[in-house]
């Protein structure tokens, strides 16, 4: 059975004398101790010695990745070729490839990785041929070399380039605007109405290179810039222009200054393509939840991703702000709500009383996808957590905008605010039978039985009688003003006219009786009262 050991210097292969020591790792140990007794165990059958470092860090490099680098292969070749025995291997990974590779039996356990720790402690008796010295140089430059290599460091990763396009991105845009403000200045002693017609800057630039001078105009064809109705009106102006006549060195000069623009746009432009690519190696999802411009600017204001990851969410929230800040903190007023992040589209969108969540929320947010972006495992290109963020971003904005609130537990009490704060969102519809102008006839209030006393209803009962005696001599009294009335009438009336008048007389006098029952019932405490005042009158 074989023993496959890595060093420093090179890969070292064992034979193992005493199989049944593999069943017995508890004490293994001590069979270590000594050089003695580890010489008894194993046996030095090769030695594959590294040239150097780089081929030292190759072949280490290779077998951390489950690999088998070329100083590896070369040496199991030569011990298989005498005999294909069984070998021992501490890691997996590179035991499944030697087993692929070779087609030979390998193990790889915990009894293996107890053997290798023995062998460890027993490097140098064990390997007699090699120098402690230049074992030790081996063994420095290789963790050197390692170290380096385990930070994966990958020209990908650099965000300096990002802090330097911004910046540029920044300067170019400062530039543009002077030069196109110039150029409109220039132009416009020649052509004025041509600025007016054309508010986009680039348009405005390509159609001064193209045509020259105004008299120009009418003859070029500009159906590629502009459309056919801004093209026509731009040829009706040029005939009436009150600019004034420059000279062709004049328009000469206008004309490279034009192409500087353009060149410039074109430059920005793919500095911008550049910028967003670089943003989504380096920081995909803050890319993904802020914007490449709004990221990159971000980093550039902290210095790094990693600095940046290590600032807090408030901090971030008013980054770009401090003047603000420490203006408001001297003067005792309100400190500013956002900083660089107010031109994303999240806060931008927002209504002016919800930007200020907004962008705590989103501060808090971006801090999170920063840390994962700086610190994370093979993030580049990865953009789930920041399409989830983004999500959940938009539908808490979307919530606050409706009105609602959220329900963060399912208590009682946070049920309550939910539904009472709840937004009602019914449509009213209108009722047609409020058009009738009919009169509504008034419901008697009855009393309840409850509420009626014995007392009540004997006051009732004595207060009947002269009810009626009231209402028989008021009819008679109300007929003699219907005859009165009719008498009064013309004779050349006929008598159809005077029964229509006495119904209508009699249908009065009943609508007054059941006011009067409605008010008798409705005041009954004062009728008590009127009823134990009368025997007293009578007395008197």
């Amino acid at each position: 059975m074989l023993v496959l050991f890595e060093t420093p210097g090179g890969y070292a292969i064992f034979k193992l004398l005493d199989e049944k020591k593999l069943s017995k790792t508890d004490d293994l140990y001590k069979d270590f101790e000594t050089p003695e007794g580890a010489n008894q165990i194993l046996k030095l059958k090769h030695f594959e010695k590294f040239f150097d470092t780089t081929e030292a860090l190759a072949s280490t490099t290779a077998a951390i990745e489950g690999k088998i680098g070329k100083t590896l292969k070369k040496a199991l070749k030569k011990v298989f070729k005498e005999a294909q025995e069984q070998i021992l291997i501490a890691d997996a990974k590179l035991g499944n490839a030697v087993k692929d590779k070779f087609d030979v039996p390998v193990v790889s356990s915990s009894p293996v990785q107890e053997l290798m720790r023995c062998i460890r402690s027993q490097t140098e008796s064990l390997l007699s041929g090699l120098p402690k010295k230049e074992f030790t140089a081996m063994a420095l430059g290789l963790a050197h070399s390692l170290s380096r290599y385990k930070l994966k460091f990958s020209p990908d990763k650099v965000d300096v380039m990002i802090v330097q396009a911004i910046g540029l991105l920044d300067d170019l845009d400062k530039e543009l605007n002077n030069y196109i403000m110039r150029c409109r200045e220039w132009y416009g002693w020649h052509f004025p109405e041509l600025g007016k017609i054309i508010t986009d800057n680039l348009a405005f630039v390509k159609i001064v290179k193209l045509v020259g001078t105004r008299e120009n105009v009418i003859s070029t064809d500009l159906s590629d810039i502009l459309t056919e109705e801004i093209e026509q009106q731009v040829k009706e102006a040029a005939e009436i222009s009150m600019g004034t006549e420059i000279s062709e060195d004049d328009i000469m000069n206008i004309q490279a200054l034009c192409e500087q623009v353009i060149e410039m746009t074109q430059y920005r432009t793919q500095l911008a393509e550049y910028l967003k690519s670089r943003m989504f190696a380096v920081a995909p999802n803050l890319s993904v939840l802020l914007g490449e411009v709004i990221g990159a600017r971000l980093i550039a204001h902290s210095g790094s991703l990693v600095n940046l990851a290590k600032q807090p969410a408030s901090t971030l929230q008013i980054a770009g702000a401090e003047k603000a800040l420490f203006r408001a903190l001297k003067t005792q007023k309100n400190t500013p709500k956002y900083g660089l992040i107010y031109t994303s589209n999240i806060v931008a969108g927002a209504s002016i009383k919800n930007r200020g969540k907004i962008s705590r929320t989103l501060a808090a947010k971006a801090s999170l996808a920063s840390r994962v972006d700086a610190l994370g495992d093979d993030v580049s290109g990865n953009t789930d957590l920041g399409l989830e963020i983004r999500a959940k971003i938009e539908r808490h904005l979307k919530s606050l905008e409706e009105g609602n609130l959220r329900r963060l537990s399912g208590t009682a009490k946070t049920k309550a605010k939910f539904e009472k704060y709840h937004g009602k969102s019914e449509i009213m519809e209108y009722s047609a039978h409020s058009d009738s102008t009919l009169g509504k006839r008034k419901k008697e209030s009855k009393p309840l039985i409850e509420d009626i006393t014995p007392v009540e209803i004997k006051a009732e009962s004595e207060e009947s009688p002269p009810k009626k005696k009231r209402k028989v001599k008021e009819e008679p009294m109300e007929e003699s003003e219907v005859t009165q009335q009719v008498d009064d009438t013309p004779s050349s009336s006929s008598k159809k006219k005077k029964k229509k008048i006495k119904e209508e007389l009699v249908a009065e006098t009943e609508e007054v009786e059941m006011a009067e029952d409605v008010e008798v019932s409705s005041s009954k405490k004062k009728k008590k009262k009127k009823v134990k005042e009368e025997p007293v009158e009578d007395e008197a």
